[in-house]
C-alpha cells in the first residue's frame, strides 16, 4: 500500500550536525508502529438485539481486518435517538471516530471536520453511485455525504382491521383516513386507528411526510426555512383537531417513537401508519395482511411523490487515516456487501450494481413501490450546514403541535431554524 508518511528529525546536538531521520514504517505493514485502527460508529436499523444492524458491521469489519491484517476496525452501533449527542460527545472529548454512519453530514462540514468524499473514495467507487443520492451529499459543489442507503415512504393499512371495519379501499385524502380512523375506532377496540410518530425517532420524517402532502415543507427551493408557514400551521391544526385531539391515534404523539409504532403495526395493534421497507419484514413476521398505498394528500393540496431519504457515510479527518478509510469504504460498498445491509433491511440501495441486482429478483417484487416513490421524491435540505441542529429541534418538539398550540411550536422552531442558520453562515 501507497502510504505517505509523515518524517519526524531532530537535531541532537552538534556532534551529530547531520539531523537523524526516524523513517516511520507505514501501518498498512502491520510492522513498526502497528496495525490502524479506524473507529466506526453507526446507526443501528433493527428493532432488537437479534436484528442490530451491529452484527453486520461486527461480519465486515472481520473480514475486512482477514483481508487487511494492517488494519483494525472497532464499531459502535448507537440508536437513531442517541448516535447524534453521542458522537458530539466523542469529538469534544477529543476521540473523533474516523467514520461516521448516521443520517446528515452538512453539520460536520461547517465545522471543517470531514474529508471530501473524492479523498477516500477509489475512483471504481465513486463510478458507482446513482447520480441524483451523489448530487445530494454535496455542500456548495463538493461532495462529502457518500449515500448508504435510501429509502422512501408509503402508507401501510391492516387488510383484516380494515375489512373488520367496513372500509373498503385505502384512503387516498386526509378527509378520507380520517373517515376509515373513524370507523376502525368504533368497530374495532383495542386498535390504534392511525400509528402518529412523533417521537424523535420518526419526527422529521412522519412531519415532513404532512407538511408535503398538506402542500407545504421544511424549507423552500432556495434553502430558506419555511416550518411555520401558513401551509404547515394548517396542517398541524388538521392533524390535531381530526386526528389526535379525537381519539385516533396514540394520546400523545410527541412521545411515540418509530420503532415501538412499527411493533404495534406487526401484532395487528395499529390499523394505519406511515412507513418506509423495513416494515414488510416486520409485517409479514407478524403475520399481518397488510397492503400499501401513495401517502394521502389534502384534497387537491399535497405534492407528488413521497419523501426520499437517505442515510449518510461520512469520513473524519481528525485522526489522518485517509488511506486506511479508503481501503474500508471501497470494501464496504461491494456490490454483495451492500446487498447483505439492503436485503436485511429492506432498504433500497445507493450504487448502481447492487440496485440492477436487487430490480431484477423477483423475490423483491415488493420493493418496487418504493423506488417508484423515490423518483419524484423530496429530500430533507441535507447540505444545509444548521440542518443537523435543526433536525435535533424538530426530533424534540415537533411533537407538541399536535397537544399543544400548533402556532406557537412551529413559531419556535422557525426562530430557532432561521437564528441557527444564520449562526452557522458566520463561522
Amino acid at each position: 500500500m501507497n502510504r505517505r508518511v509523515h518524517v519526524s528529525t531532530r537535531v541532537l546536538g552538534s556532534a551529530m550536525a547531520g539531523a537523524l531521520v526516524l523513517t516511520a514504517v507505514s501501518a498498512c505493514s502491520g510492522q513498526g508502529g502497528g496495525p490502524v485502527t479506524l473507529k466506526l460508529v453507526a446507526a443501528d436499523y433493527g428493532e432488537n438485539a437479534e436484528t442490530s444492524s451491529k452484527h453486520y458491521w461486527d461480519d465486515v469489519s472481520k473480514a475486512f481486518e482477514a483481508a487487511n491484517p494492517g488494519i483494525k476496525v472497532q464499531v459502535e452501533v448507537d440508536s437513531w435517538t442517541d448516535i447524534g449527542k453521542k458522537v458530539d460527545d466523542m469529538i469534544a472529548a477529543g476521540k473523533s471516530p474516523d467514520l461516521l454512519q448516521s443520517g446528515g453530514f452538512a453539520d460536520q462540514v461547517a465545522a471543517g471536520r470531514l474529508y471530501p468524499a473524492a479523498d477516500v473514495l477509489s475512483m471504481d467507487t465513486q463510478a458507482k453511485f446513482m447520480d441524483n443520492f451523489a448530487h445530494a451529499g454535496q455542500v456548495l459543489g463538493t461532495q462529502y455525504g457518500i449515500p448508504f442507503v435510501s429509502s422512501s415512504r408509503v402508507l401501510f393499512y391492516n387488510k383484516a382491521i380494515f375489512k373488520q371495519a367496513g372500509v373498503a379501499q385505502p384512503p387516498t385524502t386526509w378527509n378520507e383516513l380520517r373517515a376509515a380512523a373513524e370507523k376502525i375506532k368504533a368497530k374495532v377496540p383495542g386498535v390504534t386507528p392511525y400509528g402518529l410518530p412523533l417521537g424523535p425517532e420518526e419526527a422529521p420524517a412522519e412531519s415532513m411526510l404532512w407538511t408535503l402532502s398538506g402542500g407545504g415543507s421544511i424549507s423552500d427551493d432556495v434553502g430558506n426555512y419555511t416550518i411555520d408557514s401558513d401551509q404547515n400551521q394548517a396542517t398541524f391544526n388538521w392533524l390535531k383537531n381530526n386526528l389526535v385531539s379525537t381519539g385516533l391515534t396514540y394520546p400523545d404523539p410527541g412521545r411515540m417513537n418509530r420503532t415501538p409504532v412499527f411493533q404495534d403495526f406487526a401484532a395487528g395493534k395499529v390499523a394505519m401508519l406511515n412507513g418506509h421497507p423495513t416494515l414488510l419484514r416486520m409485517a409479514s413476521a407478524g403475520k399481518i395482511d397488510f397492503g400499501t398505498a401513495p401517502i394521502p394528500k389534502k384534497d387537491g393540496v399535497g405534492r407528488t411523490g413521497s419523501l426520499g431519504v437517505a442515510d449518510w457515510m461520512m469520513a473524519f479527518k481528525a485522526n489522518g487515516h485517509k488511506n486506511e478509510i479508503k481501503k474500508f469504504l471501497s470494501f464496504v460498498y461491494s456490490r454483495d456487501n451492500q446487498l447483505k445491509f439492503d436485503e436485511q433491511y429492506n432498504l433500497l440501495p445507493v450504487t448502481q450494481d447492487a440496485f440492477t441486482q436487487m430490480s431484477s429478483d423477483p423475490k423483491h417484487e415488493d420493493l418496487k413501490q418504493f423506488a417508484v416513490g423515490l423518483a419524484n421524491a423530496s429530500f430533507y435540505p441535507f447540505g444545509d450546514p444548521a440542518w443537523g441542529e435543526v433536525s435535533n429541534r424538530i426530533k424534540a418538539g415537533i411533537g407538541q403541535a399536535v397537544t399543544g398550540d400548533p402556532k406557537q411550536v412551529l413559531g419556535g422552531l422557525q426562530d430557532a431554524a432561521v437564528k441557527e442558520a444564520a449562526r452557522v453562515r458566520k463561522q
